[in-house]
């Protein structure tokens, strides 16, 4: 990977080099506090005596594209506006959606056949992950299978002022993988200088009452600027066919959760009635717009629709992906993820579009230049007026 990739892991963290997990928090299914980057400052460590400042944004980016400058070119996606410029918002919130790619189950179980191994190589692919996450420096990260939480997302994404909380799956098909890292989960992110924390919750959701083996995190934060409350979830629904059933109890269990959260949360000043808190539901759904779990949160009583219908001429139709990849058992391309808002008080002003077949290539992905079989989703939203 040459000079770029030792310099760039020498200013993040010394655990980003190693293959050892940490050892997971001893309650991590029930709530949960936000890890602090200024309480474990991993970017002001010392070097020779002087300590390290945290890392410029961009600085880090341009390392990572150093780190990867013997690549192909990296996939250019454009935002759509949705709005006229009179009406955009000065400060809209950020979103990303992206469901990464388990690094045991990219190396060990999902068969990518088309993909080389030396693409699916951890000392390529975290490189590739951070290049996507610095380029959209999104204000709110939503991400699924998460295995280098710890050791990576972690202590990079908090020198650089995120909080996060992380929920991995209680069985995770990770640990079933040879030199693995630890479980998969879910790992929400927030920017502490957009946002103030105040409450979250792991969930491992239920079919019919019985615990599964899929989970959901729940942060409810307040804009700095504008005051707002913001419940934000993000979920990682069971994969493959045949389990329609059980995403669709998820799926209801999940909203059965949001719709005690936001309207029971105590975040108005005391004596002050409690109203309605906006919703943003990030996640690999892994079901298709014509499965009942997606027509459960389409139709739910808290008022939402999904960011990624602005795209189509109508804006009632989703993309026709949001990943695709070739597997043993033939070729994958659908939409199984989503970003679900309350449209009643949240505005959606940008959406960034989706690569064209030409771009991703006829191997699919993941591939040299992107490192997940999933597609990143970014959107702008901003608060409607009270």
């Amino acid at each position: 990977m040459g000079g770029g990739a030792t310099r760039l892991y020498s200013i993040l963290t010394p655990t980003l080099s190693g293959r050892s997990p940490l050892p997971l928090p001893p309650d991590h299914l029930g709530p949960c506090q936000p890890v602090d980057a200024n309480l474990d400052p991993v970017f002001c460590q010392e070097q020779n005596g002087s300590p390290l400042c945290p890392p410029d944004p961009a600085d880090l980016l341009r390392q990572c594209k150093e780190a990867l400058r013997d690549r192909p070119p990296r996939i250019h996606r454009k935002f759509t506006y949705l709005n006229d410029e009179n009406s955009a918002p000065s400060s809209p919130i950020r979103v990303m959606q992206w469901n990464i790619l388990a690094q045991a189950l990219g190396e060990g179980l999902d068969g990518f056949v088309q993909c080389p191994m030396e693409a699916l190589s951890w000392s390529r692919r975290k490189y590739l992950l951070l290049e996507e996450i610095l380029t959209y420096r999104p204000h709110i990260l939503c991400l699924q299978e998460v295995d280098h939480y710890y050791d990576t997302f972690q202590p990079v994404l908090a020198g650089l002022g995120y909080s996060s909380n992380f929920c991995p799956k209680p069985w995770s098909p990770c640990l079933d993988v040879e030199g693995n890292n630890g479980p998969d989960g879910c790992a929400l992110f927030f920017d502490q200088s957009r946002f103030e924390f105040l409450d979250s919750v792991s969930i491992r959701l239920s079919a019919m009452r019985i615990p599964t083996n899929q989970v959901a995190v729940v942060t409810m934060l307040r804009c700095r600027g504008t005051g707002r409350c913001l419940c934000v979830a993000v979920t990682h629904l069971k994969a493959r066919s045949g389990w329609e059933w059980l995403r669709s109890a998820q799926g209801t269990d999940l909203l059965r959760h949001l719709q005690n959260l936001v309207q029971k949360h105590p975040t108005e000043p005391m004596g002050a009635p409690n109203t309605d808190i906006p919703l943003l539901v990030c996640g690999d759904f892994n079901a298709v717009p014509t499965e009942e779990v997606y027509r459960r949160f389409a139709t739910s009583t808290l008022g939402l629709d999904s960011a990624y219908k602005k795209l189509s001429q109508d804006g009632l139709t989703e993309p026709e992906y949001t990943t695709w990849k070739i597997r043993p058992t033939g070729e994958c391309c659908t939409t199984l993820d989503y970003i679900w808002y309350s449209q009643d008080s949240l505005r959606v002003d940008t959406v960034l579009d989706m690569p064209t077949e030409e771009q991703i290539g006829p191997n699919r992905l993941p591939s040299f230049s992107y490192p997940s079989d999933h597609l990143s989703l970014v959107c702008d939203l901003s608060f409607k007026e009270e």
